[in-house]
């Protein structure tokens, strides 16, 4: 393939071949071989393809048919209640996601009975780690109050709440994997050549079904799935070619943190130990303060290993800031959520954690290794959304949210072109040599820049092949 007068590295317009999967040749002019494609990028953009560094693709994919049970679509009570109440003619399960409590507050079985009762009804909170389910959902998954289950129970009886056990719930339902070709194909309508998958109940049975959609053609990019210890010993599938990189690995151990029930401490050093062991990295999920301090001590106290990564450092004071800098971690960041949950942010954090949300710029300027990502479905798989939310650092109504932390937008682009390996190292470069995962935008960077939201690729190459053309 050769590519006439494309913008590479914010600057030059030159022609490129792609060949056998890399970038081949870059001149000022290059001549067209004979049965060559040619692509005339008219002096737009051709940026690396991007990496969402963290997200769930099984949940991403089982969203698209479920209800927006928050904001910024359903903001009250009486809302939520006329929105499962217009479920009522229809049959089979109900499935919601993106409650928050701002919603109404706590709800429970009885809750969801009050106004949709006649079908199996499952809401997941926007954090993910919590379901709730009405009686009728219950009753279909056989389960009673006196059952051996992981349900919560209150004096007794069910609640209908279900915490941290997704694989029991899918167990369950028995109920076959959701098809990624659709979330797959709009992900790479953005851009998107890598994903990591930071799902921390991952196994083996989750890894052989994503190969298989790889394999299937159904799942179009590279993969690095995180997961948990039984993933410690499962071989890695070796590369297609000496070429191009190989389609999934194995990344680090995931810790699912929660703070109001952490594990067991030097169970969790043991764990990481052992993660070292079978030559694997750490993740820890930490969105609160106290998650942080808890992460940071079991680190120092078990041993830190190059790679090593703090997921969504959602709250991140100067001297927690400074201590992840001497430990020589990385921080995966969600700049997308500044947008999407800032107004409520600012409404229900704590004054004195504010400035410390979601930071960008302290992590760059002190040195630590940033990489952007989406978390959707918890949040929009939109990653030129999630550029422009770390440049303004804009609430959807355009409250100001930790100004100081803005990125310029080659800034912001560069936290989602780093290596899925090496996430927050040295961002791609469109260069002789490099693996062809390429991204053809619609208009030069001057342009783009202004406005990363409103960018519009054209073109997405992965290892030289079109996987999406717009």
């Amino acid at each position: 393939m050769l590519i006439r007068r494309a913008e590479i590295n914010f600057s030059v317009v030159v022609d490129l071949r792609v060949a056998n999967g890399r970038v081949a040749a870059i001149a000022p002019q290059l001549l067209a071989q004979d049965h060559e494609t040619v692509i005339e990028a008219n002096g737009a953009a051709l940026v690396p393809g991007l990496r969402d560094h963290h997200l769930h693709l099984a949940s991403l994919a089982a969203s698209r048919s479920s209800l927006r049970c928050g904001p910024p679509q359903v903001h009250t009570a009486a809302q939520l209640a006329a929105l499962l109440g217009a479920q009522g003619e229809g049959c089979g399960w109900v499935r919601g996601i993106g409650y928050h409590e701002s919603v109404a507050g706590e709800i429970d079985r009885d809750w969801i009975d009050c106004h949709l009762s006649n079908r199996p009804v499952r809401i997941q909170h926007r954090g993910g780690r919590l379901w709730v389910l009405n009686s009728l959902a219950l009753q279909v998954l056989g389960v009673d109050e006196a059952g051996a289950d992981p349900l919560e129970r209150i004096g007794g009886r069910l609640s209908g709440r279900l915490y941290d056990n997704d694989r029991w719930l899918r167990q369950r339902l028995g109920r076959e994997r959701p098809n990624l070709a659709g979330v797959s194909l709009h992900l790479a309508s953005r851009g998107v050549t890598g994903l990591t998958d930071a799902s921390p109940n991952n196994g083996p049975e989750e890894v052989r079904w994503l190969r298989q959609a790889q394999q299937r053609g159904e799942l179009l990019q590279e993969l690095l799935v995180m997961g948990d210890a039984s993933l410690d010993d499962f071989g890695m599938e070796p590369a297609a070619s000496d070429t191009v990189a190989s389609s999934l690995r194995i990344g680090p151990r995931k810790f699912h943190l929660h703070e109001a029930h952490l594990p067991d401490y030097e169970q969790v050093c043991a764990g990481i130990r052992q993660a070292r062991q079978a030559a694997r990295n750490v993740a820890f999920h930490c969105v609160t303060r106290a998650e942080l301090v808890y992460t940071l001590g079991a680190l120092r106290e078990a041993g830190v290993s190059a790679g090593d990564r703090i997921e969504h450092a959602s709250v991140t004071p100067p001297e927690l800031l400074e201590e992840i800098r001497e430990l020589g971690l990385t921080v995966v960041s969600q700049p997308g959520f500044v947008a999407e949950r800032g107004d409520s942010y600012l409404e229900a954090v704590e004054a004195d954690d504010q400035p410390w949300l979601y930071r960008l710029r302290a992590f760059v300027d002190a040195g630590v290794p940033l990489a952007g990502s989406s978390d959707a479905p918890f949040a929009e798989a939109e990653p030129w959304q999630a550029m422009q939310a770390a440049v303004t650092r804009r609430s959807a109504a355009g409250r100001s949210v930790g100004a100081a932390e803005a990125l310029s937008p080659e800034q912001a682009l560069a936290l989602f072109t780093s290596p899925l390996d090496t996430p927050g190292q040295a961002p791609g470069r469109v260069e002789v040599g490099a693996v062809a995962d390429l991204c053809l935008l619609d208009a030069g960077w001057k342009s783009v820049r202004l406005d990363l939201a409103a960018a519009r690729p054209r073109l997405t190459l992965r290892g030289g092949q079109v996987i999406w053309a717009g």
